[in-house]
């Protein structure tokens, strides 16, 4: 990686190792938003879930798993 940045700024090409840099980061940024993202659905399936258990036993029906 040195020897890239090394060669990028021998040519006076800074603009193109800053848009790559920029870049980078807003994947990785982007990443760890989608992956919390994820996580807070399945936190709501959850929540779902249970509360469907929670109607289906204040409703008198049998309970079974719906998995």
């Amino acid at each position: 990686m040195t020897d890239l940045i090394e060669t990028v700024i021998a040519r006076g090409d800074l603009a193109h190792l800053a848009l790559f840099l920029w870049a980078m980061a807003a994947t990785g940024g982007f990443l760890l938003v989608l992956r919390e993202l994820a996580a807070a659905v399945r936190r709501f399936d959850d929540f779902i879930r249970e509360l469907s258990r929670f109607n289906r036993r204040a409703s008198g029906k049998p309970i079974e798993d719906c998995d």
